[in-house]
Formats: structure tokens, C-alpha cells, sequence
């Protein structure tokens, strides 16, 4: 447990030594004080693994079950050390040249997929088949990954960014009292009557965030096993949906109409595209392998899945639609995106009701195409048989 403590205090610090990196980017203070952080976490965990090996009841049943745990060890041994040693290249490297330790940062990221991409290429060039002793740590795209620890991990950044919301509004949207007295001869409700655009922006993108989430619940209430792929598509969906508060911030900080304000219209529309976006490539990650992945009562083509697929399309079509017509009547911008936030969660409301009447339609109409096709086919045989005779 302390040593839990001591790696969740350190990455804790960690934003410090990003805004240290960002606003010096020229000072190795900055990166030395995050790779040190980084490498003592890496040791840390990699005490925990260790120590774990020791204990065999703390380890996972699929390794606790394995004749194989030296491999095991090993395996998670080498990708726990695997960053800190890079970090240690990065420290080292910022004391000659900082961009070049920068590049050494960036290439933490990706180095297990690079490295799994080389031997890949050099098995298929060679003829072998790839041998994968270990499940786990193997960075496969379809390797387990815990579906409670994605859900955790996503529900607190929710929380995190509904918060930050709330402390925007509180903050930069209560009048002074001596504002109040003066201008406004003390009637509190007309001061606030100033700051509509703010509330409304605020409750707007306290609802979409709030949607956001429900979608996200909604998913992952159907996902049964969740993959290191669908981890990497939640990450990065989770990323745009911590832009929200700065969508918030830009849709009512420029003066009406400007260019700005429709810039700032249009940011919001590719944040909440591209958040939604990449929730619906988690469906399609886990509709890859729907027999392991997806609960039994949901299958390709059956009424639970459309209405799924209707949930995880409806943001990312509103957010295209109102990103393009910013474009075409940029006079009315402000309204069409503000228009969008309200019929959203009308139509969340009513879209299995929608869904349901368009499975029917859809059916109606293959309904009456197919006799049409059998008459056809039933002619063309006819006309083929007479010819044969």
C-alpha cells in the first residue's frame, strides 16, 4: 500500500512538470523533473511486480493457473523497466539537446508498437510464425484489457470535467455587489439577465457532457470484454472530452456575431465530432469479435444493436451537420449550434421510438421489394426453361 501511495502522489505531480515543460521548453528542468518522476513510477510498479511474484494469491487467476510464471514475470518485468529506461535516455538527452530529448518522449508512445510492427514484418519476411508465449503485455491490439478499469478511469474524467464546468460558471459569472448597486440600481435578476449567453453556453455543455457520458455507459453496458484497442479508442475519445471546458469557455468569450465567435462554434462542433467519434470506434472494435466481446442478446442486424448504432451516430452527425452549416449561414451560427444543444436530448428521448418506426419502414419496403424480385426471378426462369425446350 505505500508504495501504491507513493506512485499515485508522483503521478499526481506529473501535470506540473508538463505545464514546467510547456511554458520553459528551452529549460531541462522541466524534462529532467519529469523523467525523474516518471522513472521512480516505473520502479515502483516494478517493486509491485515483483513483490506480486512473491505472493502468488495477488497475481491474476490466468498467470496464478500457469506453469509459466517466470515468462510471465519476465514479460511484465521488461515492459514495466521498458519506459523508465527511455526516460533515462530523455534526462541524459536533455542536457546536450532538448528537442532531441522531446523525440525520446514521443517514441515512449509508440516504441511497443513499433517494436511489435518489426517483429511482425521480420517473421512474415523470414516465413515464421509468431509465437506468443504470454497473453498479457504482449501490446496485441486484441489483448484483455479490464473493463472496470476503463470504466473507473472514464467515469472520473467525466466527473473531473462536469466539475470544471461548474467552477467556470462560478467563477467568471457572479456580479460584484457594488456592480450591482450601481448599474443595475440593485436588482440582482437583471445582472444576471447580462450573463445569459454564459448560462446558456454552460447548460448546453453541461448537457452534452452529461450525454456523452450516458452513450459511454450505454456501451460499455453491452461490451462483456474489453481489449487494449477499444482502451487506446476510449483514451482518446476521453481526450476530446476534456476539451469541453475550453469549448466552453471560447463559445461565449468573443463578442457576438464576430469571426472569432463562429471560429470558436466551430472548435466546439470538431471536439464533440470527434469525442463521439471515437466512442462509435469502440462499437465497431467490439462488433470485430461480437461473439467474446458483446452480450449474447446483441448481434449484427438485430433491433438492440440499431438502436445502439442510432446512440453512437446522433452526436457525430449533429456536430458534421451544424460544423458545415456554420459555414453556410455563418450569420446564424451562434443560434445553430445553441439549436443543436436543445434537440439533442429530445432526440435521445425519442430515439428508440424513431428507431423502431424506421426498422418498421425499412421493413415495409423490403417487404414489398421482395415479391417483386421472386416475380422477376420466376419470369426470367420461365423465359430460360421455353428456350431450352
Amino acid at each position: 500500500m505505500p508504495k501504491t501511495q507513493a506512485c499515485m502522489m508522483l503521478i499526481t505531480f506529473l501535470p506540473y512538470t508538463f505545464s514546467l515543460m510547456a511554458s520553459f521548453p528551452d529549460d531541462k528542468l522541466g524534462i529532467l523533473s519529469f523523467c525523474v518522476c516518471a522513472i521512480i513510477i516505473g520502479l515502483i510498479q516494478a517493486i509491485i511486480v515483483i513483490y506480486g511474484f512473491h505472493q502468488p494469491y495477488l497475481l491474476n487467476a490466468h498467470i496464478c493457473a500457469s506453469n509459466d510464471r517466470t515468462s510471465y514475470k519476465y514479460q511484465i518485468l521488461k515492459v514495466t523497466l521498458q519506459a523508465p529506461g527511455m526516460f533515462l535516455i530523455a534526462a541524459i538527452m536533455s542536457f546536450i539537446y532538448c528537442p532531441v530529448a522531446y523525440a525520446v518522449l514521443a517514441l515512449v508512445i509508440f516504441l511497443p508498437y513499433i517494436t511489435q510492427g518489426t517483429q511482425w514484418c521480420g517473421n512474415k519476411i523470414k516465413g515464421q510464425k509468431e509465437i506468443q508465449r504470454v497473453s498479457f503485455y504482449t501490446f496485441h491490439p486484441n489483448e484483455p484489457l479490464s473493463k472496470e478499469r476503463i470504466e473507473a478511469f472514464s467515469d472520473g474524467v467525466f466527473a473531473i470535467v462536469a466539475t470544471l464546468l461548474i467552477l467556470d460558471i462560478c467563477e467568471d459569472n457572479v456580479p460584484e455587489p457594488k456592480e450591482v448597486a450601481v448599474k443595475f440600481h440593485g436588482k440582482l435578476f437583471e445582472a444576471l439577465i447580462e450573463y445569459g449567453p454564459e448560462f446558456l453556453a454552460y447548460f448546453g455543455s453541461f448537457v452534452t457532457v452529461g450525454l456523452l457520458w450516458f452513450v459511454h455507459h450505454s456501451l460499455f453496458l453491452y461490451i462483456t470484454k474489453s481489449t487494449r484497442l477499444m482502451g487506446l479508442l476510449n483514451t482518446v475519445s476521453l481526450a476530446f472530452i476534456g476539451g469541453l471546458p475550453l469549448a466552453f469557455q471560447l463559445t461565449h468569450e468573443f463578442a457576438a456575431k464576430s469571426h472569432n465567435e463562429i471560429e470558436a462554434i466551430q472548435i466546439s462542433c470538431v471536439i464533440i465530432f470527434l469525442a463521439s467519434l471515437f466512442q462509435f470506434a469502440i462499437w465497431v472494435a467490439a462488433l470485430h469479435n461480437e461473439k467474446e466481446n458483446l452480450h449474447h442478446h446483441i448481434h449484427y442486424g438485430g433491433k438492440e444493436h440499431a438502436f445502439m448504432f442510432a446512440k453512437l451516430s446522433l452526436y457525430p452527425s449533429v456536430a458534421f451537420i451544424t460544423f458545415c452549416l456554420t459555414y453556410i449561414l455563418s450569420r446564424f451560427s451562434t443560434e445553430i449550434f445553441h439549436l443543436m444543444q436543445i434537440i439533442v436530448p429530445f432526440a435521445f428521448v425519442l430515439l428508440r421510438i424513431i428507431v423502431r418506426i424506421a426498422l418498421v419502414i425499412l421493413t415495409w419496403l423490403f417487404s414489398r421489394l421482395k415479391p417483386r424480385t421472386s416475380v422477376l426471378n420466376e419470369e426470367e426462369e420461365s423465359v430460360i426453361s421455353g428456350n431450352e425446350t
